[in-house]
Formats: structure tokens, C-alpha cells, sequence
């Protein structure tokens, strides 16, 4: 019984040794925000399975040191390749300012962009600014992150807000939530991939669908 003991408390021991090095290499994401354009939630939206205001500041988020955007000016298309308004290159030129100039209006129904990273990554987060400048939300955000280019197999979907299966890639559980200047966090739990792709199908203003920026925090695989 004492041998077991023993065992036991060593082990433990060295559990947390190893939680305690694996904690020294995680640090702080740094995400830089735009300029808020409206403050708080308005109540009259009228939109279910909506997620509740946070009223507070978003909490850091913990990933691997060296952890960087690593989307950042990497080649991107769309299903719209002719934008309402704006070039699809904005989506990854550091711009995250919610003025006219700085957003990308993509046609309505149904669409997405993909940004190819250039190599496999290990993905920790996501930060997405669809459209900041008033209150809004937009239907059917699904987030996928394959290597696939064109998202055949190996697809990794780490995020879906579309809750009756409108946009045919299965239901979502996820949120619906109101546009802020924070953008929307998501967790990818370092899944791999090269091509990360983000859904869209309207918001609750208009048909059409927006992009400001959009950050892909990672590190190279190999």
C-alpha cells in the first residue's frame, strides 16, 4: 500500500512539473483593435439562439510563444470575385478600421472567402471582423480549416452558427452574436491546415455579406 502510495505521489509530482513547463511556453496572443464605432447591445434584435453581451472586455487568450497572424497579407479569394465594394485583399491587410475604405461587400445569399497560408499551420485562433461600424449579426458564420484547397476531404469545421442547416454543411451549435469592434474569437484549438475558409449568408440589416479583416493566429507545422 505505502509502495503504491509512493508511485501515486510520484506521479502526480511529475504531472505537475509538466503542467508547469507547458505553462511557461503559453503566452498572451496580442490582437490589436480597432476604434469602437457604437458601445453595447441593442435590444431589438430580433434573432435566435443569440449569444448574451459578455459587458466587459473580451478575456486574453493563451496560446503557444512564437503564436503570430499568420494570415497576414496571404493570398485570398471568394465565391464573389467581383465585390460590391472593395478588393477581397483587404480581408488580410492589417486594416481593421470600420470607415468606408475598409471593408469588403460581398453579393447576398451564400458565400465565402479562403485564405491559403502558404504552409500547414497549427491554428490556435481565429478573429473575424465582419462589419463593426453599427450593430449587426450575421447568419450562417461557419469557419473550416483544411489542406485541402478546394475542401474535399480533411475538412475541419471549428466553428457554425447556422442552426437549421441553411447553408447545407450540417447544423451548428455556436452563437449567433452581435458585430463588435473586438471581432469574433475563435477557438481552434491548434488544429492543422493550410486553407481556412469562412462562411456568410446575410446579417440582420441586409442580404449582403461583409468582411473588414480577418486574423488567423498560428506557427508554421514544420
Amino acid at each position: 500500500m505505502l509502495r503504491k502510495r509512493t508511485i501515486f505521489m510520484a506521479l502526480m509530482t511529475l504531472l505537475v512539473i509538466a503542467i508547469g513547463l507547458m505553462a511557461q511556453d503559453m503566452v498572451p496572443i496580442k490582437i490589436e483593435l480597432p476604434k469602437p464605432m457604437f458601445v453595447g447591445t441593442p435590444q431589438n434584435l430580433n434573432v435566435p439562439h443569440l449569444e448574451k453581451p459578455l459587458g466587459k472586455a473580451r478575456p486574453v487568450f493563451i496560446a503557444p510563444a512564437g503564436t503570430e497572424n499568420v494570415a497576414f497579407e496571404k493570398s485570398i479569394s471568394a465565391t464573389d470575385d467581383e465585390p460590391i465594394i472593395g478588393e477581397i485583399e483587404m480581408i488580410t491587410d492589417g486594416d481593421k478600421d470600420a470607415a468606408d475604405g475598409s471593408y469588403v461587400e460581398l453579393g447576398p445569399f451564400l458565400q465565402h472567402v479562403t485564405i491559403d497560408l502558404e504552409q500547414t499551420c497549427n491554428i490556435y485562433a481565429l478573429v473575424v471582423w465582419h462589419f463593426h461600424k453599427q450593430p449587426r449579426v450575421y447568419f450562417d458564420v461557419i469557419a473550416q480549416v483544411s489542406d485541402n484547397p478546394d475542401f474535399i476531404k480533411d475538412v475541419k469545421t471549428i466553428y457554425n452558427n447556422d442552426i437549421d442547416n441553411s447553408a447545407g454543411l450540417g447544423k451548428g451549435k455556436d452563437y449567433h452574436y452581435v458585430e463588435t469592434a473586438e471581432g469574433r474569437l475563435i477557438d481552434a484549438k491548434g488544429v492543422q491546415g493550410q486553407y481556412v475558409r469562412l462562411f456568410s449568408q446575410g446579417n440582420s440589416n441586409n442580404d449582403l455579406n461583409h468582411y473588414i479583416e480577418v486574423e488567423v493566429f498560428g506557427k508554421p507545422s514544420r
